[in-house]
């Protein structure tokens, strides 16, 4: 998918990734790419929460609306921490064009809990 990660914090995670080779049938840059993306940076902050506290994340729950689409050009997702407890998290993700539009807001839940074994 061509992702590439700028920054990374449990409050903040920004990645980029290029339209061309995530289009569908029709040229557009395809909604589940968008969602794949904002899942992975929603999940990676969750991940950095979890494992300060020794801990796993696993995804419960991803909505995405779709605003509007791209045939070119690069994308970004910013995911932005809701809230960040001790057995969930949650973000906010929102997929921009370079040109600066809005294409995808998604919001993602994660379930934070032992690593598997760990007691």
């Amino acid at each position: 998918m061509g992702v590439e990660v700028f920054e990374q914090s449990a409050q903040r995670v920004v990645a980029t990734m290029p339209v061309e080779g995530n289009r569908q049938s029709l040229g557009l840059l395809h909604g589940g790419a968008m969602v794949a993306i904002a899942e992975a940076v929603g999940s990676w902050a969750a991940v950095i929460h979890a494992s300060s506290m020794g801990k796993v994340a696993v995804g419960v729950d991803i909505n995405a609306t779709h605003h509007r689409s791209a045939r070119a050009g690069l994308v970004t997702a910013t995911a932005t921490a809701l809230h960040l407890g001790r057995s969930l998290t949650t973000h906010e993700v929102i997929v921009e064009h370079e040109n600066g539009d809005r294409l995808c807001t998604a919001r993602i839940t994660n379930f934070v809990k032992d690593r598997p074994g760990a007691r």
